[in-house]
């Protein structure tokens, strides 16, 4: 077993400016794999071994490709998982199985779930999941592990998206502090019951869960931070921040 129980990190974060890529890895993507490499013992003198899910993006080659110039320089082992316009591989979850972390990247969560739902995907990252490969991604990658959450994927105007995978409770809020719409309408769903109790992450944050318990929030961008928002006894909403460790 990769992880010594189910991990998701959930996160708004991973990349971060590098001075010759679109953009490299930073201490969130390294934590990730910290988190798919406890059970290793010895083999932890292999490259860490990562499969970027792309689905939301519709499996571009070029965020592919970048993904794969980040894993380079950060000396990682990469791959992909493709589902277009078919898998890339013939057997998916022995494929999956191979890896330390699952890392699933952004773009819309709508289609995500659809077409996962579609190739079995959803039950088969729940059995990995429950078997200890950690489950890793950002914006949608985070959203989609979520009962529900809010999203751009259905045009230029926020909206909620309620049947996400529902391995975690509740609802997720991604990039609350550079998409101003965001908090306002998370609140609003959560006044009206749409949504569940939300967790939330700034960009350069995520959310580590082991089990359905969030264990800790953590951070790779100094003043990024992680919040709940829920309504308290009086049916009022209510916003805390979660304390939150830097990575860095």
């Amino acid at each position: 077993m990769p992880a010594s129980a189910p991990t998701i990190l959930a996160t708004s974060a991973g990349y971060l400016p590098h001075p010759r890529l679109r953009f490299g890895f930073g201490p969130m993507m390294a934590f990730a794999v910290e988190l798919g490499r406890e059970g290793l013992g010895s083999d932890l003198d292999r490259p860490p071994r990562t499969c970027h899910l792309g689905t939301a993006s519709g499996d571009h080659l070029g965020v592919q490709r970048d993904m794969w110039e980040a894993a380079r320089d950060a000396r990682y082992e990469l791959h992909h998982l493709s589902l277009f316009s078919m898998p890339n591989v013939a057997d998916v979850e022995s494929y999956l199985r191979s890896f330390d972390v699952i890392w699933v990247g952004g773009g819309s969560v709508v289609n995500l779930l659809a077409i996962w739902r579609a190739h079995g995907l959803d039950q088969i990252l729940h059995r990995l999941w429950q078997d200890g490969v950690v489950l890793a991604g950002i914006s949608a990658g985070s959203l989609c592990w979520f009962e529900a959450g809010v999203t751009d994927s259905f045009g230029p105007h926020l909206a909620p998206v309620t049947n996400g995978l529902g391995f975690l409770p509740g609802a997720n809020g991604v990039h609350m502090d550079s998409e101003e719409r965001r908090r306002p309408l998370i609140r609003e769903l959560v006044a009206e019951g749409t949504l569940g109790p939300a967790v939330c992450t700034d960009d350069g944050a995520g959310l580590l869960y082991r089990g359905t318990d969030l264990v800790e929030a953590v951070t790779e961008v100094d003043g990024a931070q992680a919040s709940r928002i829920a309504l308290d006894h009086a049916g009022e909403v209510v916003e805390r921040e979660l304390p939150v460790r830097s990575l860095a």
